[in-house]
């Protein structure tokens, strides 16, 4: 077991979780950094709503592990990453919850990206017209 002090001490803040059950995708300068069908928005009181993708639809290559930590009361200790494009690094834009406290498991290997740090970069969620298409557009690609 281990819970979460900040709940304890602080009942009445919300830290609220939702699965979203639509295609949602992070882009960067006309890069897409995450695709995924499998997206958390987390809602916390006070903060804007956060998106964590799991590390499989993220791409990896464009991220690099600082030494940076910082620790939340409610949620745990999270990792940073530093993103790169080209001759450019945005060092801890990108986090995760490797050890959740119980009450936030769901987030345990997810990341998030810090928008208000990341000039240009956009989480969209995808109209159902657009998840169609896209499907479309993947199973008539050719075969590599």
């Amino acid at each position: 077991m281990n819970p979460s002090p900040g709940h304890k001490e602080h009942p009445d803040h919300q830290v609220r979780e939702r699965h979203l059950r639509q295609r949602m995708v992070v882009e960067w300068h006309g890069q897409t950094l995450a695709d995924s069908s499998d997206v958390i928005e987390v809602d916390e009181d006070k903060s804007p709503p956060r998106y964590y993708f799991p590390r499989s639809d993220v791409k990896a290559a464009m991220l690099t592990r600082t030494q940076t930590t910082s620790h939340c009361p409610f949620k745990g200790d999270a990792s940073y990453y530093a993103l790169h494009s080209g001759d450019q690094t945005l060092p801890d834009v990108v986090w995760s919850y490797e050890a959740p406290y119980d009450e936030h498991l769901a987030l345990k290997d997810r990341l998030a990206f810090w928008v208000e740090k990341i000039d240009g970069l956009q989480i969209k969620k995808l109209a159902a017209s657009e998840l169609a298409a896209g499907q479309v557009a993947r199973s008539t690609a050719p075969s590599a």
